[in-house]
């Protein structure tokens, strides 16, 4: 295959993972082709929290200050009883955190991070941004991919030495590939359910969060039956809400209709002023969380699977996008630091971040345990949050948001 081709990276999904993905390689001097099905990139999804782990990778490629112009840097994260909305720990975020992990905690809706991305695309010639662009075939052979996208003015190929799939949960590359790569695996239904709403500081439900919660940071009630993140997005002016309750499969797409009584009859035993907010900030829109568990993430002819194609996580860890950023940028530097073996890089990359993976699932879970513990088991987890100083749950957290990479 001739060079030029060896440095065309065709890249399946315009989202965070993929529009990231495309900045990393051409800032590594190659050319990338985004296919995305969407006929136009529209503003969806709700709030995301990009600890310094990925805002310190989005400065790298150019994104982090029109992200900063509608993005909020929060205070702290709070935890507090559900029931009594006592607070039972604090991790100093803002400055602090900024000088800590050299990068800021931001928050944000990600409709404005993607289009600080999609921005960021745009400026770049070696970026072609396709949509309307549903993959429906792919022809593997080694370091020469062809991939057929379906448009409405008929099919389209694309070519490269690699093709990234950063098309999320349902995955079309996954599903493409399953037939000929056993190791490539469809979602699984977590079990769990995430509610979400978003109310503007200034409605009933805005003013009856800041009643209990706190404007300027992350705030997350726990409670034995779910748990809820509160945050400030949009410069402010919004307030997203994110609850997480057990439930049953409701619908293989990003939403759908569930019983809001699911919701009520979680928070049995919370504060008045808790029920009072989830009634305000009403009517919920219900996600199933799906998680993807695959025994490989890549191809050695040329395939590599990132963020939550790869590895869609519970987001008990809040690390699902900076999971993304970092696969996509660790993937075109070390594609690029070894641009005559593309079969080692992709070992390489999928050896180095499967641990750094299995360390953050590690941590939801660890997460999900302590956020819903009852009984002796919170009393334990209320105790030790009591006596561990700020500082050293900053500490705890050095690992994952001080990453720099390899």
């Amino acid at each position: 295959m001739d060079e030029a081709r060896s440095r065309q990276v065709v890249i399946a999904g315009a989202g965070i993972a993929g529009l990231t993905s495309a900045l990393a390689f051409a800032g590594r001097g190659y050319a990338a082709t985004v296919l995305e099905q969407a006929g136009q990139l529209e503003p969806a999804g709700a709030g995301i929290q990009l600890s310094p782990n990925a805002t310190r990778i989005l400065r790298q490629l150019g994104a982090l200050d029109r992200l900063r112009l509608s993005a909020i840097r929060p205070e702290a994260v709070v935890l507090k009883d559900a029931a009594t909305l006592r607070e039972l720990a604090r991790v100093p975020l803002g400055q602090v955190g900024e000088e800590r992990w050299g990068a800021p905690y931001l928050v944000a809706h990600r409709a404005d991070l993607q289009a600080a991305l999609a921005a960021r695309v745009a400026e770049r010639p070696e970026i072609q941004l396709v949509t309307g662009a549903r993959v429906t075939d792919i022809a593997v052979a080694p370091q020469n991919i062809v991939v057929t996208a379906h448009r409405d003015s008929g099919s389209m190929e694309a070519a490269g030495g690699l093709l990234v799939g950063a098309d999320g949960v349902w995955s079309s590359v996954r599903s493409q590939l399953a037939g000929r790569e056993p190791a490539f695996r469809k979602s699984r239904f977590s079990g769990e359910l995430a509610w979400r709403a978003t109310v503007a500081a200034t409605s009933a439900a805005g003013q009856a969060f800041a009643a209990i919660g706190a404007a300027d940071c992350v705030t997350t009630f726990l409670h034995p039956g779910f748990h809820m993140v509160a945050y400030p997005v949009s410069r402010g002016s919004d307030f997203n809400l994110a609850a997480f309750t057990k439930g049953e499969r409701i619908a293989e797409d990003w939403s759908g209709h569930a019983d809001p009584a699911i919701l009520a009859s979680s928070m049995r035993g919370t504060s008045a002023a808790l029920a009072r907010l989830v009634a305000l900030a009403g009517p919920w829109t219900a996600f199933p969380i799906h998680t993807v568990e695959q025994r490989r993430w890549t191809m050695p002819e040329g395939v590599a699977l990132i963020g939550d194609a790869a590895h869609a996580m519970t987001p008990f860890a809040a690390q699902g996008a900076a999971m993304a950023i970092e696969d996509a940028s660790m993937l075109a530097d070390l594609v690029a630091d070894f641009p005559a073996d593309p079969r080692q890089s992709l070992a390489m990359w999928e050896n180095l971040r499967r641990p750094r993976i299995e360390k953050v699932l590690r941590r939801g879970a660890l997460n999900r345990l302590a956020w819903h513990a009852w009984g002796p088991v919170a009393i334990a987890r209320n105790l030790v949050l009591a006596t561990r100083p700020a500082d050293k749950l900053a500490t705890d957290l050095d690992w994952l948001y001080g990453w720099e990479g390899r």
